[in-house]
C-alpha cells in the first residue's frame, strides 16, 4: 500500500474461500517510493457486519472507499429492512470505481463476507471491473509470490483453521521476496456468526513451520 501515486506499489493482500466462510488476510507496511513509511497500516476494513474489505493502493483512497462504503451499507439496511449481500456490496462498489474512471481511484480491492448464499468473495479493480472469486484471490506487488502458495496448498472446502494457515503461508512468502510487502499480518475470518479479526498472539500461534 502506498502513502500517495508512485511507481513504486507495495502491499500483498488475500482472500480464500473455506467451508464456512472467508478468510481476508494482508500485510502492514506502507510504502512511499522506497520509504517505508508505516509499519502498521490498516489495510482491511469491516464495512458491514459480515462483509470486509481488503485494500491495496493509495492510503487515502482506499480510506475514503472504506467509509463510503460502510455507510451504503449501513443505509441500505435502514432502508431495506436487511443486510446488504456480498454481491449487492460488491456491484456498489463497482458502481462507485466506475462512475469515477476518469479521475480513480488507486486502488485494487478484495470484498467478501457470509450471506444467505454463503460465503462469497469478488475482486474490483481501481475502474469497477468486478469478478466472483471461487476459492482463491491475491491482490498486490507480492500477489505473485502469494498465488505461488495458493495454487499449491488450496482445497476446496477446507477448513478455518487450514485456511487461516494457509493465508499467512502466502504472506510469509510474499513478504520474503516483495520490497513492498512486510511488517506483520492482519486476519480477518468471517463466518455466518461473527466478523472476528485475530490477535497477534492468534496469528502467531497458527504460523506455519
Amino acid at each position: 500500500m502506498v502513502e500517495q501515486s508512485d511507481t513504486m506499489k507495495g502491499t500483498t493482500t488475500v482472500g480464500i474461500v473455506f467451508k464456512s466462510g472467508v478468510v481476508l488476510a494482508s500485510e502492514k507496511r506502507a510504502t512511499m517510493g522506497y520509504l517505508i513509511s508505516n509499519k502498521t497500516a490498516k489495510k482491511i476494513y469491516q464495512v458491514a457486519p459480515r462483509i470486509g474489505l481488503t485494500t491495496a493502493g493509495g492510503v487515502g483512497d482506499a480510506q475514503q472507499l472504506a467509509r463510503l462504503m460502510t455507510v451504503e451499507a449501513n443505509l441500505y439496511e435502514i432502508r431495506r429492512g436487511k443486510r446488504i449481500s456480498v454481491q449487492a456490496a460488491s456491484t456498489l462498489l463497482s458502481n462507485i470505481l466506475h462512475g469515477n474512471r476518469m479521475f480513480p481511484f488507486y486502488v485494487q480491492l478484495l470484498i467478501g463476507g457470509v450471506d444467505e448464499t454463503g460465503p462469497v468473495l469478488f475482486s474490483v479493480d481501481a475502474v469497477g471491473g468486478t469478478g466472483k472469486e471461487d476459492g482463491i484471490v491475491a491482490t498486490g506487488s507480492g500477489s505473485p509470490m502469494a498465488y505461488g502458495v495458493l495454487e499449491d496448498r488450496y482445497i476446496a472446502g477446507m477448513e478455518e483453521k487450514s485456511a487461516v494457515e494457509l493465508a499467512i503461508r502466502a504472506l510469509r512468502s510474499a513478504i520474503k521476496r516483495d520490497a513492498g510487502s512486510g511488517e506483520g499480518i492482519a486476519v480477518v475470518v468471517i463466518t455466518d456468526e461473527s466478523y472476528n479479526e485475530l490477535t497477534d498472539e492468534e496469528i502467531n500461534a497458527l504460523t506455519p513451520n
